[in-house]
């Protein structure tokens, strides 16, 4: 599995994408940030209540300089019969990229091995492809698309804001820490 700091994989995935099936090559993302969020997988319950909440908020991570990828093991073609028959899933207009032999998901260290599904991770990545921050969870517990966009800010503002870090909570506009120093105002 990557650790902080270190790049995400380089691999092309089958993807689900405005009613196509392409390959999408990972590296193609470098110059933006990634926010890749792992599921187990289609035609399930939770799954489409977090996806169809990240499409509701996509714009917002593009406006942010993101990409954002959701990933399961299932095929690409699964991913099209499910948006075929799921209104939550039909409004998703980021990819949906297929992982059916965990290549991307073991690198990442979501698969369970024993069932061939992955576990609810979400992975946010700079605009070189290193990992900035990530989430890992029982499948039973789903996410929230806000907190995620949160994080990306945060790890944005970090970057564009060298010696500056972000307290419990920070959102933009909020006072930022700088080690050492006292909360130093709104920025």
């Amino acid at each position: 599995m990557i650790k902080i700091g270190e790049k995400l994989p380089s691999m092309s995935l089958d993807a689900y994408h405005k009613n196509d099936i392409s390959k999408i090559n990972l590296d193609e993302t470098r110059g933006k940030y990634l926010v890749l969020i792992f599921y187990p997988a289609d035609f399930t319950f939770i799954c489409p209540t977090e996806l169809a909440e990240a499409a509701d908020m996509y714009e917002d991570f593009k406006k942010e300089g993101a990409e954002v990828m959701s990933v399961s093991t299932d095929t690409a073609f699964v991913h099209k019969a499910w948006a075929d028959n799921s209104d939550s899933i039909k409004k998703i207009t980021y990819p949906m990229l297929a992982d059916p032999t965990g290549k991307l998901c073991r690198a990442l260290g979501t698969l369970i091995e024993e069932e061939g599904l992955s576990l609810r991770g979400s992975f946010i990545f700079d605009q070189e492809g290193n990992l900035k921050c990530y989430e890992l969870h029982d499948n039973s517990i789903g996410r929230s698309a806000m907190e995620l966009l949160r994080k990306l800010q945060a790890a944005k503002f970090t970057a564009e804001n060298p010696g500056l870090v972000c307290p419990a909570s920070w959102k933009p506009g909020k006072g930022t820490l700088k080690p050492g120093v006292d909360i130093i105002g709104k920025i």
